[in-house]
């Protein structure tokens, strides 16, 4: 195993001379970068003036890099605040069956395009993101998001006049089997670019700040302002843009100038971010990274020394530089930092694709995530369960508005106090790279430490309860108790949104985080399309044995008996199920955690 006292390691070739443009800080090799300089050479008088210039410089250097840090913060939050317009699907929903004549199966389908295109291609934009940044992927985001809202709008505006000017509108489907294939194609696109815009803010924050001490809080903030994007741009639009009624009163929102809105405001946003979305000292994170393997043992610095040397060549034995130009050293040197690069996060994707503990996690978050998917998707139908009375039915309906706003509250305060309390509370390890060995755990307090698989724990916790809750029947016709479950469900999924891609950072690594974490958070879609499936099947089984019912329809076509369901045998199968796996996920995130191989057992200070 090499040491410190290998000749590799005390030529320091990986690294080489710290340049003075990305000085930090922490560096605490200031005096070397004088020296290399110049700065540090001569006496009296002129070296008093060098000392002073070029801590002046450094100053500089240092304001520069907290405003290109700031200014990445800022636009990153703003950009994800209005990157998740998909969740505000269900207010012109309604419409493209009113105005475009869609069938409820050509709706859903354009919501299931949208939903696979936002889960299935975050791996891939991940690594993307990785190896190329964060500005390639926003100017994509804004891009796709532009064509697919203005895809939307052109065929919505057409498709709408066109009926209007029929007198008692064509039947069903007649003109929209044309357009509909297009529409499908746009919300493909809305799709892809959530994605693409989601993973360029959270991972510029997660490089940015992910070895600060307030790591888990710079790491919430884009998560909940993604969040918190669904609640805003629904009251834009149901409060800017609306149709105006004759009476003067407001109507339904008037899907295509909101559609032009979301267009230009995302596509805005992308560009926007194309110039800001920018992480300070990634060269300094790869060769700390290289740095760290090497000591480790796990890398044999020989290929990357080899690789340093040939790219440089041209070099005389008196260390001059005759046959090689400035240009030409300035392009070699640049390759070399991008192979170095490309190599260090490759090796660092197939150590976390080997580590057994990386799929008991993934397995875990698959569990817990898809009954919350489930939940949020199917909760007005769920409360439509809890009476029987077709009045109280309707006012039931309309209040589910106030438990989708009761989830996202309690969701983003989950988000917020889980990022501050695990900076306060729980230990900090020594390094923001791949953990290899013990750590040095520390803690704020200096008095007591609480992991971060601990409070995730906790709120898988609070999230079965609130599941259970349900299951038990409890709330039947109490549709006043709902609150409990809605609040339990919601700051549970919060928790765990944000405290994943944290493990990640901590336990992986920040150099390589978009890729981790969009392979970890490609199961969501799989979950919700899974549970959603599993309680259409139970409510159909519970509607269908209403009808059996004496006294609960008649049985022809179309009776209520036969749409919708009463009871708790509606749901109930449904969320014991949902509970008792996210109980069992909580089991594999703690086999993970303190089993054998684990972190705990591994020294992975988390």
């Amino acid at each position: 195993m090499p040491n410190s006292a290998t000749p590799a390691q005390d030529q320091r070739p990986l690294v080489g001379y710290p340049d003075p443009d990305l000085t930090t800080d922490e560096d605490d090799r200031s005096t070397l970068t004088a020296d290399y300089l110049g700065d540090g050479h001569g006496d009296g008088d002129h070296d008093d003036d060098s000392t002073a210039s070029h801590y002046q410089r450094r100053r500089r250097v240092r304001r520069k890099k907290q405003v290109v840090r700031l200014v990445a913060f800022v636009v990153a939050n703003v950009f994800a605040m209005c990157a998740g317009s998909n969740m505000v699907f269900s207010m012109y929903a309604p419409l493209f069956q009113s105005r475009l004549r869609y069938t409820q199966l050509q709706v859903n389908g354009a919501a299931i395009a949208c939903s696979v295109a936002l889960y299935m291609p975050i791996s891939v934009l991940g690594f993307l993101v990785d190896r190329y940044g964060a500005p390639p992927l926003s100017l994509l985001s804004g891009v796709l998001f532009g064509v697919g809202y203005g895809t939307a709008a052109a065929i919505y505006r057409n498709i709408d006049l066109e009926y209007r000017a029929i007198i008692g509108g064509p039947p069903p489907g007649s003109l929209a089997d044309t357009t509909y294939p297009l529409m499908v194609f746009a919300f493909v696109c809305i799709g892809a670019g959530t994605c693409s815009g989601y993973i360029s803010c959270v991972s510029t924050v997660a490089k940015n700040f992910g070895k600060g001490k307030n790591r888990g809080l710079a790491l919430a903030m884009p998560i909940t302002s993604f969040g918190l994007s669904g609640m805003w741009l629904s009251q834009a639009g149901s409060h800017i843009f609306y149709e105006r009624l004759p009476d003067g009163s407001r109507g339904d929102v008037d899907v295509f100038r909101f559609f032009v809105f979301l267009a230009l405001l995302l596509f805005g946003m992308g560009v926007l971010g194309s110039f800001t979305l920018r992480v300070v000292d990634e060269r300094d994170l790869i060769d700390e990274a290289i740095e760290e393997l090497e000591h480790s043992g796990l890398l044999d610095g020989s290929s990357l020394l080899g690789r340093s040397d040939r790219s440089y060549g041209g070099v005389g034995a008196d260390g001059s530089a005759a046959d090689v130009d400035d240009y030409d050293a300035t392009r070699a040197d640049d390759e070399d930092a991008k192979w170095k690069k490309n190599w260090v996060l490759n090796a660092e994707t197939r150590r976390f694709l080997s580590d057994h503990t990386m799929w008991h996690f993934a397995l875990a978050f698959l569990l817990m995530i898809g009954p919350g998917e489930a939940f949020i998707n199917n909760l007005g139908t769920v409360l439509g369960t809890l009476t029987a009375h077709e009045e109280q039915r309707v006012l039931e309906s309309t209040s589910a508005a106030t438990h989708v706003s009761i989830f996202g509250v309690t969701s983003t305060i989950s988000r917020l106090l889980i990022g501050t309390l695990t900076d306060l509370l729980a230990p900090s390890p020594h390094t923001q790279h791949v953990q290899l060995g013990p750590g040095r755990p520390s803690s704020p307090l200096r008095r007591i430490t609480i992991s971060r698989v601990a409070f995730m724990l906790f709120f898988a916790f609070l999230m079965a309860l609130g599941l259970v809750f349900l299951a038990t029947g409890v709330v039947q016709n109490h549709a006043e108790r709902f609150w409990v479950v809605s609040g339990l469900v919601g700051a549970g999924y919060g928790a765990i949104f944000s405290l994943t891609p944290l493990i990640v950072t901590i336990i992986w690594g920040v150099e390589n985080f978009a890729t981790n974490f969009g392979i970890i958070a490609t199961v969501p879609a799989l979950g919700s399309v899974f549970w959603g499936s599993v309680f259409s099947a139970v409510y159909q089984a519970g509607a269908r044995s209403m009808r059996k019912s004496p006294g609960l329809g008649d049985g022809s076509p179309g009776d209520d008996a036969d749409v919708f369901c009463h009871g708790k045998q509606c749901y109930a199968p449904t969320f014991w199920a949902e509970g008792t796996t996210v109980l069992l996920s909580s089991g594999l995130l703690y086999w993970a955690w303190k089993g054998k191989g684990g972190w705990k057992q591994r020294g992975i200070v988390i």
